[in-house]
């Protein structure tokens, strides 16, 4: 039978369950390779790019904008120019949806609760063989910001994400103010969740830990991945920090947020909403106005780890959105000499998410060497 291939709405996330198709970015006849962008999906969480999995020509578009979908539903169909249109209708009416009956199970089972130095965190775990992975959000995240590289780094690796204390769903209290006492934290989550050895991964006040915890645990890391990062130059924006921090409605809040992409058509209602529901909770406007002051106070990095990789030995790798609004991205110049540097263009602070793919390919290989 001549070689099909379907397009299906993809799972972003261990709790993804469907998502609304916006729009189409190719048409029908067009060519596709891999990684290329071919609709725009949006999420409870996030308004994201689906991009190609395979190559193909794009024969049938079967969703259509506005259409709310289940994960792994079809949206469209690729097969070459030679193959019937009988045959591709064949296709799409034979096309059940699988059932995903585990997405509730599989959440819950991924997501996980430790307790560190009397501070409960939240942490997911996924995958079972290779080398483990770390991933460190930044300044004001959770877990969530890496919903579309934890399945893709999971197909090979171990992936650990955490909440930060103070973030996401853990504790509202932190080790300390400093990039030491964040380290030193992390080094004791490894401990607790039985991880000698680590792959880290780390975004924005992320990477700084990462690097940090490179520098002062050397024998607990086997390389280092920095990704728009603090600790590789002093300026960062302040005044993203501070209005993030005092934000406490919508409209405040959503010009703040469209800073951290290059495309603001990313930031969503819900994804709004849900930084609104974890700033109103009690303690976070001062734990965030402690930490922020203490590690970027006056719109200058108190600690520059990332300078001091190079004495560590280790493999580094240093990703960028050349828009980065928050954290310059010349700051990958200053980079260790020996890492591999990469800046993308049309992405932002949030590159993991708005060039998923490219960064994916990219900790994959470095993860593999």
């Amino acid at each position: 039978m001549p070689a099909v291939t379907p397009i299906v709405m993809p799972k972003w996330g261990l709790s993804m369950r469907e998502g609304t198709v916006n729009e189409w970015l190719v048409g029908e006849g067009a060519k596709i390779s891999v990684g290329m962008p071919i609709l725009n999906v949006e999420t409870d969480k996030i308004s994201g790019v689906v991009e190609a999995a395979d190559p193909g020509t794009l024969r049938r578009k079967v969703a259509s904008p506005g259409q709310l979908l289940p994960v792994k539903a079809l949206l469209g169909v690729m097969a070459e120019a030679d193959v019937p249109d009988a045959v591709i209708d064949a296709f799409v009416a034979g096309y059940v949806v699988p059932v995903d009956e585990g997405v509730g199970e599989e959440a819950a089972e991924a997501y996980q609760y430790a307790e560190i130095d009397g501070i409960r965190v939240r942490y997911a775990r996924k995958g079972g063989d290779g080398s483990a992975v770390l991933l460190i959000h930044g300044f004001g995240g959770d877990l969530d910001n890496w919903l579309f590289n934890i399945d893709a780094l999971a197909e090979r690796n171990t992936v650990l994400a955490l909440d930060l204390p103070g973030h996401g769903q853990s504790d509202r209290r932190l080790p300390g103010k400093t990039l030491k006492d964040l380290a030193r934290f992390v080094a004791h989550f490894l401990e607790a969740v039985g991880v000698e050895r680590v792959h880290l991964v780390g975004h924005s006040m992320g990477g700084a830990i990462a690097s940090r915890l490179a520098l002062d645990h050397p024998d607990k890391v086997a390389s280092v991945a920095l990704i728009g990062s603090a600790g590789l130059g002093n300026e960062v924006n302040a005044g993203y920090i501070e209005r993030f921090v005092a934000a406490q409605s919508r409209r405040d809040l959503k010009p703040v947020v469209e800073q951290l992409f290059a495309d603001a058509n990313l930031v969503t209602r819900q994804m709004l909403d849900d930084l609104l529901k974890y700033k109103r909770f009690d303690g976070v406007t001062e734990l965030l106005t402690e930490l922020g002051g203490s590690l970027f106070g006056n719109g200058r990095q108190s600690e520059l780890p990332g300078q001091q990789l190079g004495e560590t030995g280790k493999p580094v790798l240093v990703v960028w959105g050349r828009e980065d609004r928050v954290i310059p991205a010349q700051h990958a110049g200053n980079a260790p000499r020996g890492a591999t540097v990469q800046v993308i263009e049309g992405s932002g602070h949030m590159v993991q998410m708005e060039k998923a793919h490219e960064v994916n390919s990219l900790l994959k290989k470095h993860i593999a060497g």
